[in-house]
């Protein structure tokens, strides 16, 4: 109960102080709460909720552009670090661009700080709490089922961003379409980039065909982007 207690004071003091400093409408306080939201939600890493994330920070709350959203998606993974840390580089913008009556830079400095602070604070507690009980969790046939339930729940999920990412990196233009109750967002063909549909090939063929390492596709794919913006090829 003590590490209950001090993990969510901790969590939820940086976004209460947000509150009462800059207002419950202002940016911060908006990407605090947002954020510690997602933070529950992360099954299967980063990639379960990525889709959703681009979905609220572009379509709702407008804080990028969806090229944006997708070049902080390549930035993040030219990183040691977790894909998740993407999440600062979207409040970064989106604060940069609200900034109330801070400067821009301070303002988007702030909610980058303050998005890390509530994703990150949240899996200490989890494994704070979990931890002495993890072997014992392990052995629980309910619990090992049910955790097999979402493992194959996030197989899914994760084709979710996937297509998302996809269409923003291969198409200029995605348009929203309703059919009825279903809502799909649809690539213009006459758009497609020619010279990312080529990398995007390259890149499968090294993982797939080669067996070549992430970070040594990620590497190759980058050298050739850049050759490609160097001489400015369409499509980059």
């Amino acid at each position: 109960m003590r590490i209950l207690a001090a993990g969510l004071l901790l969590w939820a003091a940086p976004v209460g102080a947000a509150a009462l400093l800059t207002g419950t409408d202002s940016v911060f306080t908006t990407q605090g709460v947002f954020f510690s939201g997602t933070a529950l939600v992360t099954f299967g890493g980063a990639y379960a909720v990525l889709a959703y994330v681009a979905q609220q920070a572009v379509q709702t709350h407008g804080w990028l552009t969806p090229k944006e959203m997708v070049s902080g998606l390549a930035l993040a993974e030219t990183t040691p670090g977790p894909l998740i840390m993407v999440v600062p580089f979207v409040a970064f913008l989106g604060a940069y661009r609200d900034p109330g009556t801070l400067d821009p830079w301070a303002a988007a400095l702030l909610g980058a700080l303050l998005t890390t602070w509530v994703t990150f604070v949240p899996c200490f507690l989890f494994i704070f709490l979990g931890a002495p009980y993890i072997e014992r969790l392990r052995g629980n046939r309910r619990i090992s089922a049910a955790l097999t339930g979402i493992t194959a729940a996030v197989a899914g999920v994760i084709a979710n961003p996937a297509l998302h990412f996809a269409e923003h990196a291969l198409f200029t233009t995605v348009a929203t379409k309703t059919f009825g109750p279903v809502t799909l967002a649809l690539p213009d063909l006459a758009t497609l980039r020619p010279a990312a549909l080529a990398l995007a090939l390259v890149a499968a063929l090294l993982i797939f065909k080669l067996r070549w390492s992430v970070l040594r596709t990620l590497g190759i794919c980058a050298a050739l982007g850049l050759g490609a913006a160097l001489v400015d090829l369409p499509g980059i």
